[in-house]
């Protein structure tokens, strides 16, 4: 008899210092991250929500949020940054999931969470079809830009360390990678 699948009761008993994700029918649960992947996630979503959610500087035209939850194809993902474009998503809703895939997600890598980002996560993003996906991972200082073409995300840069970036879908802006590493 194989194992069952997960539901979102299972990830309701998780405590409360844990991320949960369901993923083809299995359960991930990981720790809250440590300091410097949630300094450079706190970090990127402060760079963009200015000019592109709020308008202030750049362009608007998008809904940017932090960890939101969101229910696509049977599975929960909770990607560290995700962006919607206002015409698909004039306003956040009140709920506490979304079932509409975002334009944009980001994952911030971590050692217990990259081979997931990258080879669980990145095709259930693909399959619902979020056009844009960055990869930032803190302790190799490195952006990573996706953008799916079919089903499949064709890289289009990595940048590192300190370099001054133009990026899909938030190329209105330059982006100053050495902001999301930590220091001044």
């Amino acid at each position: 008899m194989g194992k069952r699948p997960a539901t979102y009761a299972d990830l309701e008993e998780l405590p409360p210092n844990m991320v949960g994700e369901i993923i083809a029918g299995e359960l991930y649960a990981s720790p809250r991250p440590a300091i410097p992947h949630a300094q450079a996630a706190s970090r990127l979503g402060g760079v963009l929500m200015g000019p592109f959610d709020l308008g202030w500087n750049g362009p608007g035209g998008w809904l940017l949020l932090d960890e939101p939850e969101f229910h696509l194809g049977g599975d929960v993902l909770v990607p560290d940054l995700a962006g919607w474009r206002r015409e698909r998503l004039p306003e956040a809703p009140r709920t506490t999931a979304l079932t509409l895939a975002p334009d944009w997600a980001c994952e911030v890598l971590s050692p217990s969470t990259e081979a997931r980002d990258r080879a669980v996560k990145l095709p259930a993003y693909a399959r619902e079809g979020v056009r844009h996906v960055w990869l930032v991972d803190p302790d190799v200082r490195t952006l990573e830009v996706f953008r799916l073409a079919g089903m499949n995300y064709t890289l289009l840069a990595t940048f590192t360390e300190d370099a001054q970036v133009r990026a899909e879908p938030f190329e209105a802006i330059e982006l100053e990678l050495s902001a999301l590493w930590g220091g001044a």
